[in-house]
């Protein structure tokens, strides 16, 4: 080894002698890459140079490791993955549990540099077509607030770096407060709606109204109970004696305030992006409910699905199986499907829902699933809330052709996440059980698996390992109704909560809510949860509402499903699911295979790195670490 490195040694310093007796080198064009000066010179070059920044965007939420599993929404079914080092309250600088780099800070700022570089040059750009300039100067001043959002969100305040810094220059920042951070995004997101006003909008393109929906999330966000300093400090009492409370919260300030701006910057959106079938005045039929959610779902994009179901989109993620700007990244991040999807389909069963999420769907008469309940104990999956039917998969749920291996096993194909009497004293093992003869180290933890954002086109392959084209919601109409109801409740405006609340369940096909107070609050909040179930909202909600020690904190529940022969009954071969047939059985069970979840009151916000405490001597640690 020691010889290798000698020889390749001297062969770079032969190199370098060589290169400094000739210098005619240096005038050369590099081949591999463009100039800034024909960059900015060039309307296609300089778009293309944007179209680089939208990049770091990822594939969204469209991840095989995802934020739900950080939840009360999910467990991450494949072990070893640095996923319990965070929910079991590990996490430290020196060891950072599993971290997406779509708010990854390295990352993050890696894409912060790519918009600095294209606002600094835009405006001095020479090409000639001024409504192109504008609108990609729009673009990157919202990527540029999208980017420090994620990091807000996770971090608190950060570092506002507004140039792209060169070699040699001092990278030793402090970290902003949460109200400058508020207020720079703000900014940006202003100059983005100016310059995107009347501008054309292509999907997965910054627009207007995603401009002023970024600026209602946010605003929502400054208003909520973690970012108000006394009450982060009574509710977290592990960090209440931080002593830079203003990286994370308004120090003081007129809370009413800003939930007033946070209402008014919803209401804006609303005005101007009707959404999808949000005027209806009564609740659809079940069927019709669920019809909209899955178009929802889809983006219009699917050919089960409602093609209007697009207009509930403001900023996606657009994912095509053609070589685009879109997908310029490893096949992997668009396999949803395959990412998710019941094993018994061959597919590797990740972020599995949980008990407490299914637990969570109402009744379709509008009251709660309670377990003490016969009727719901003995059917539980009857009779739900449409939309946990396009969310989740559970034991009989209908679904695509099994793929030839195993249609044999199941012809009827319904999920299989069971254990079925044999009528011989023994157990059949349902298709997609952790003890499935179909990869069985894919099978699901909690009898459960996530539907929603799969195509259910039963003409695209049973094994969902191609690339789905179905796009990833950043920002879509109803989490702005939502927003808005939020503001309206702690408002106290409540008839005008209730009433666009409705409209929401309305379209699911779920009945009108006449609650008020403490219950129209907890209400609403269960509607959020359910609507936006799986869309990264939930990591981020709880923590606002200073709640997630009595929800991610609960650890993680699945189900265990049994059928047995009724008497003198005969088994299906092969086993079909039949209530005529088989009596089945629902016990709830705690699950701790992998995680033992715990809430501790640092996670709220994440770590700073070790490496980068190192590398920027001016950066504060966030509470407990």
């Amino acid at each position: 080894m020691k010889k290798i490195k000698k020889t390749l040694g001297i062969i770079c310093l032969t190199t370098l002698i060589t290169l400094s007796c000739k210098t005619d080198f240096l005038e050369t064009q590099p081949q591999d890459r463009i100039s800034s000066s024909a960059t900015w010179g060039d309307g296609a070059l300089s778009e293309a140079f944007v179209n680089g920044a939208y990049a770091f965007l990822g594939y969204g939420g469209f991840e095989e490791q995802a934020l739900a599993a950080y939840t009360d929404e999910a467990m991450f079914t494949h072990a070893g993955r640095n996923i319990n080092t965070f929910t079991e309250g590990n996490e430290s600088p020196s060891n950072i549990a599993w971290t997406s780099d779509t708010y990854s800070w390295n990352a993050m700022y890696r894409a912060i540099r790519q918009c600095n570089i294209a606002i600094e040059n835009l405006p001095k750009a020479t090409f000639t077509n001024q409504t192109l300039k504008d609108r990609l100067l729009g673009e990157v001043h919202f990527l540029r607030a999208y980017y420090y959002q994620q990091l807000v969100r996770f971090y608190g305040g950060v570092p506002i770096i507004e140039k792209a810094y060169g070699l040699n220059e001092d990278y030793a920042v402090a970290r902003n407060t949460y109200d400058e951070c508020v207020k720079f995004m703000i900014s940006d997101l202003d100059k983005a709606a100016q310059l995107l006003t009347g501008k054309p909008e292509t999907p997965g393109r910054a627009s207007r109204v995603a401009a002023l929906a970024l600026k209602a999330r946010i605003l929502l966000y400054a208003a909520s109970d973690m970012h108000d300093a006394a009450s982060l400090r009574a509710k977290a009492p592990g960090i209440a004696n931080f002593a830079n409370m203003e990286l994370l919260a308004y120090t003081s300030g007129d809370r009413r305030a800003r939930w007033q701006a946070a209402r008014d910057a919803a209401k804006a959106v609303l005005d101007i992006h009707s959404g999808y079938k949000l005027n209806l005045n009564a609740p659809v039929s079940p069927t019709e409910g669920r019809a909209n959610y899955n178009a929802i779902a889809m983006g219009g994009k699917s050919a089960v699905a409602d093609p209007a179901g697009a207009a509930e989109l403001i900023f996606q993620r657009t994912l095509s199986a053609l070589f685009t700007p879109e997908s310029q990244w490893p096949l992997g991040g668009t396999q949803h499907g395959i990412n998710n999807g019941p094993n018994g389909y061959n597919n590797w069963g990740g972020n599995t829902p949980i008990q407490q999420l299914v637990d969570d769907y109402e009744m379709m008469d509008g009251t709660k699933f309670n377990w003490n309940n016969p009727a719901h104990s003995q059917a539980p999956y009857l009779n739900r809330d449409p939309r946990f039917y396009v969310s989740i998969m559970y034991d009989g749920a209908p679904w695509k052709p099994r793929p030839g291996s195993v249609a044999a096993l199941d012809p009827m194909n319904q999920i299989q996440s069971g254990y079925y009497d044999n009528g011989q004293g023994g157990i059949i093992n349902g298709v997609d059980t952790r003890e499935s003869p179909i990869e069985n180290w894919n099978g699901s933890r909690t009898s459960y698996y996530v539907r929603k954002f799969i195509d259910p086109n039963p003409a695209l392959p049973d094994n969902q390992s191609n690339a789905q084209v179905i796009p990833w919601p950043f920002i879509r109409t109803t989490e702005m109704v939502l927003n808005y109801v939020e503001a309206l409740i702690e408002l106290g405006e409540e008839g005008e909560a209730r009433n666009w609340l409705n409209k929401i369940r309305f379209r699911a096909g779920m009945p009108a809510v006449t609650d008020a107070g403490e219950a129209l609050k907890q209400r609403y909040r269960n509607e959020r949860r359910i609507e936006l179930a799986y869309e990264e909202h939930r990591y981020h909600d709880v923590r606002r509402w200073l709640i997630p020690a009595e929800t991610v904190g609960r650890g993680i529940k699945v189900m265990n499903v049994r059928a047995r022969l009724k008497p003198g009954a005969t088994p299906h071969v092969p086993y079909r699911h039949d209530r005529n047939v088989y009596d089945y059985t629902y016990t709830v069970v705690d699950n701790t295979e992998i995680e033992r979840r715990r809430w501790v009151d640092k996670m709220y916000f994440r770590p700073l790195s070790r490496d980068e405490i190192n590398r920027n001597a001016k950066l504060i640690q966030n509470p407990g670490y």
